[in-house]
C-alpha cells in the first residue's frame, strides 16, 4: 500500500511538472514585439567578481575590450586572490579595465558581498560621476565569461522601455566539445534560456542568471538592503525576484550570449549544483515578499519555481518506488503462475520519461545546428538521465542546510 502510494505520488508529480513544462513551451513560441523609440546613449560597466581566476581572466577580459561599443568600462574586483589575477587585470587595457581589490577581512564573503562592494566602490570613486543612474547598465560577468561580440548592441533596445530594470542574455558553454558532460550542460542551459526564460517573458517571471545579467543601475537604487545583492548562495535569483517586487520587468535576450566554462569532472559538477540548490532552499524567505507585491500570474511561476527544490526531492523517491513495484508485480506473477507484467511498464514509464526530449531536442537542433535534429533527440534521452545528478546535489544541499554549512564552494577552473 505504501508502495502504491509512493509510486501514484511521484507520477502525480510528474504529470504536473510536464503540464507546466508544456505550457511554458508553448508561449516561448510566442514572438515578442518591442515598440521603437528613440535610442539614448548609455554607460555601460561590465563587473567581474574574481577569486583566484588566473586561468581563464584574461581571455575574458580580451572579449570585453575588444567590444565594437563607445561607452563602457570592466572593473575587476580581486575578492582576496593569493594568484595573478591582480596582475592581469592591470595588463589588460587601462582605458578600459579597472582594478578593484578587497583585502581580508572584508573579502571572500561571497559573490554577493563582492559585488556591493564594487557598486560602491563606482560610486565612490568618480568612475560614474556625470552618467544619469537610468543610462547606467551593470553586466555582471563570471571571470569564465565570453561575450558575444554584438552584446551591446543585442541588450541595449530593451533598456529603451523605462520599466525595464534588468536583461539576461543566454548561457552557453564555449568548451561544450570537450565530453558527453559538457554537452549536457550546454543542453541544459539552452533548454533553460530557450524554453523557461523565453516562456517567462510573457509571464512577468523572467529570473536572473549569475553570468550574463545587465541591470539598470536605478533600479537597483531601488532596492532595500545595504546592496544590491544578499548573501544567498544564489544571489542572482535573489535580486530578479526582488526586482520585480518593486515593479521592474525583467527581460530575457534570445539574441545575444555569454559562454563559460562546462565543469568536466561529475564530482565538481555535483558540488557546484549543491551549491545552487541550497541557494534555491535559502530563497524560501522571499515567498512573503512575493505574495505581498508581485502580481498574481508572475507570482504564481515564481513561488512554483521557489518550490522546485522539493519537488526534485520528492521526484527522487520515484525511480527506487519503480523498482520496488516493478518487484512486487513479478514476485507476484511467479506466485500466480502468470505474467502480470504489463507492456505498459515499459511504455508507461518511457512517455513519462522521454516525451520532453523530443521537445528539448528541437530546441537545441536550432541552437547546434551541425548536430541535426536526430543526433539532437537522441542527445535529449541521455539528458533525461543527466536530470538525475539534481537528486544527489539536491540531497547534499539538503545536508548542508540542515547542518548549518554555508561555504561558498567555489568551482575551481580548468
Amino acid at each position: 500500500m505504501i508502495t502504491e502510494l509512493l509510486l501514484w505520488s511521484s507520477i502525480s508529480l510528474i504529470i504536473m511538472a510536464g503540464c507546466y513544462n508544456s505550457s511554458l513551451f508553448m508561449l516561448s513560441r510566442r514572438r515578442i514585439r518591442r515598440s521603437r523609440t528613440d535610442r539614448r546613449d548609455r554607460f555601460y560597466v561590465f563587473l567581474l567578481a574574481c577569486l583566484n581566476e588566473e586561468k581563464v581572466l584574461s581571455e575574458s577580459l580580451s572579449r570585453i575590450t575588444s567590444l565594437p561599443a563607445r561607452n563602457f568600462m570592466a572593473l575587476v574586483i580581486d575578492d582576496g586572490s593569493d594568484d595573478r589575477t591582480s596582475q592581469i587585470a592591470l595588463a589588460a587595457d587601462p582605458a578600459v579595465v579597472r582594478l578593484h581589490r578587497r583585502t581580508p577581512p572584508n573579502a571572500r564573503k561571497g559573490k554577493g558581498a563582492a559585488l556591493n562592494d564594487g557598486v560602491r566602490h563606482l560610486r565612490e570613486s568618480g568612475l560614474l560621476a556625470g552618467h544619469d543612474p537610468a543610462d547606467v547598465v551593470l553586466c555582471v560577468v563570471d571571470a569564465d565569461g565570453r561575450l558575444d561580440p554584438h552584446v551591446v548592441q543585442s541588450v541595449d533596445p530593451y533598456f529603451d522601455n523605462p520599466r525595464t530594470g534588468a536583461v539576461q542574455i543566454c548561457v552557453r558553454m564555449y568548451n561544450r566539445h570537450l565530453g558527453l558532460l559538457a554537452r549536457m550542460q550546454d543542453m541544459e542551459f539552452v533548454v533553460y534560456g530557450d524554453v523557461f526564460q523565453s516562456a517567462r517573458r510573457s509571464i512577468g517571471s523572467v529570473g536572473m542568471g549569475g553570468n550574463g545579467q545587465f541591470m539598470r543601475l536605478s533600479a537597483l537604487d531601488t532596492l532595500d538592503g545595504d546592496g544590491p545583492w544578499s548573501d544567498s548562495l544564489t544571489e542572482d535569483l535573489d535580486l530578479g525576484v526582488r526586482l520585480i517586487a518593486k515593479g521592474w520587468t525583467n527581460q530575457h535576450c534570445t539574441t545575444a550570449a555569454v559562454s563559460q566554462q562546462a565543469v568536466l569532472s561529475l564530482r565538481r559538477l555535483i558540488r557546484q549544483r549543491s551549491r545552487w540548490f541550497q541557494g534555491h532552499l535559502q530563497s524560501a524567505n522571499l515567498v512573503p515578499l512575493i505574495l505581498r507585491d508581485v502580481p498574481t500570474r508572475a507570482a504564481l511561476d515564481l513561488l512554483y519555481h521557489l518550490s522546485s527544490p522539493v519537488l526534485i526531492l520528492l521526484t527522487s523517491l520515484l525511480p527506487l518506488s519503480f523498482l520496488v513495484a516493478v518487484g512486487a508485480t513479478t514476485v507476484a506473477s511467479v506466485q500466480a503462475g502468470r505474467s502480470l507484467v504489463s507492456p505498459m511498464w515499459l511504455l508507461g514509464p518511457y512517455l513519462l520519461s522521454f516525451t520532453a526530449a523530443y521537445a528539448y531536442g528541437f530546441i537545441y537542433a536550432k541552437r547546434e545546428r551541425e548536430l541535426g535534429l536526430v543526433r539532437s533527440v537522441l542527445l535529449a534521452h541521455v539528458f533525461v538521465f543527466y536530470g538525475y545528478i539534481w537528486f544527489f546535489a539536491g540531497w547534499w544541499g539538503f545536508w548542508r542546510m540542515l547542518t548549518g554549512q554555508r561555504g561558498w564552494l567555489k568551482t575551481a577552473r580548468t
